[in-house]
Parts: structure tokens; sequence; C-alpha cells
């Protein structure tokens, strides 16, 4: 075989290769992390590299106060427990609109879209990372039940810079364990998710605490709507 074609079939076979992580990879990793702790995620990477420590401490989700769950979905995805794949198709729509039109697509991720994107890609508002997103996000909503989507996202999204899962949160800006967390702090750390990197819940400015109110409101009207988070 001529090397010009040898190297052509060498690329194709590391092509064939490459596809073929990237389709079986996320599943078999979704479905040994469905019943073992996550070590490290992928923004969790990205932050070491940018130069920020790491404080990160897995806890199960009955050593999480009630009071977080219950304030993450009235503040991120209140339709968190009956989305069957995770996405919520209205606020997809919108957003797909908005770029369309050149405009800045405003949030619409999901609970379980913010998971997988954390676990495996980037921050960002690219369009390569919300295709993407959009393509793990069914596969994380099918393989685990919305009680380990739940656990994982309280253990591993970002509360501050370099502060990752509710324990270490909950150490570093109140003293005490993520089960100790009372309402009113659970809605702070809540309301700094967005942008982690530049709010803080303590001392929280008037527009964190005024937010913070605003979901502690929210959050006791949810009823059957937080139940998965039981």
């Amino acid at each position: 075989m001529p090397p010009s074609k040898r190297s052509l079939h060498h690329a194709k076979r590391l092509a064939k290769v490459v596809a073929l992580m990237l389709l079986l990879g996320p599943p078999v990793l979704l479905l040994v992390f469905r019943f073992v702790p996550v070590p490290i995620t992928s923004l969790m990477l990205i932050r070491l590299a940018q130069g920020y420590p790491l404080h990160h401490e897995w806890v199960a989700y009955r050593r999480i106060a009630p009071a977080l769950p219950r304030a993450v979905i009235a503040s991120e995805d209140n339709l968190f427990c009956s989305e069957p794949l995770g996405i919520d198709t209205a606020a997809l729509w919108d957003q797909v609109a908005d770029w369309l039109h050149g405009r800045r697509p405003r949030g619409a991720s999901t609970i379980t879209m913010q998971l997988a994107r954390n676990l495996f890609l980037w921050p960002g508002h690219s369009m390569l990372r919300k295709v993407l997103e959009l393509w793990l996000t069914p596969q994380l909503a099918i393989l685990w039940p919305k009680r380990r989507i739940l656990d994982v996202y309280l253990n591993s999204v970002e509360f501050g810079p370099g502060i990752f899962g509710a324990e270490a949160a909950a150490r570093h800006w109140f003293g005490r364990d993520a089960a100790a967390l009372t309402p009113e702090q659970a809605a702070r750390l809540t309301v700094i998710l967005p942008d982690p990197l530049h709010w803080s819940p303590r001392p929280p400015d008037p527009w964190v605490e005024e937010r913070a109110t605003l979901i502690l409101r929210r959050g006791g009207g949810l009823g059957a709507l937080v139940d998965c988070a039981r």
C-alpha cells in the first residue's frame, strides 16, 4: 500500500476510534457514576487549569439539608421533577429564536442540562457546546433517576471560586456542614449559581438578599413539584 493511502487508512481508523469513544464514552461513565461518587468533573479541571484551588467533598444526599434541593428547583428549574428528558422545550425554542435574531440567548438550561455541561463540557455560550449539551442531557435523564441527578448536581455544582458541592460551600461560606444549612443560607447559595465566580452569599449584596427572599417564597409554594427531591 502506498504511503499516502496508508496514512489515509490510519486517519480513518483513528477517526472511527474517536467517534466510537465519543459515542460510547459518556453512557459508560454515566452508568458507572449512577452508583459511585463523581471524583472530578470537566469544570473542576478547567478551574484548576485557570489557577483556582479545588475545594470539594462528596457527601450522601441525606447529609444535605432538604432546603437546598428545594431552593435549587425553585430557582433553576421549576419543572425538574416532570421533565422526562431533562429539557425545557419551550425555553429552548425561545433561545433558538434569540440566536436566529442575533440576540444574546437567555438562560434555558435545566438542572439536568447544567449537570451534563458541568460533567463533560465547558462554560460559555457557543452553539457547539449547546448541541453537545442537548445530546448528553437525554442520556443523563434516561440513565439516572431524578434523585440521583440532584445528588450529583448538588455535590459537584460550583458555589464560588474553586468551591464545588454543597459540603464545601456550606463550610466555606457559613462554617457549617451541608446538613445544617438553614433555608435562608440555602437560598443565598442558590442565588449565586449563575455567576459563582463573582457573586457571594455572605455578606450578600441587596440584590442577592432580595433574590434569596423570592426563592424562599417560591420554594414554599411548589408542593408536588419538589416530590422527586425528597
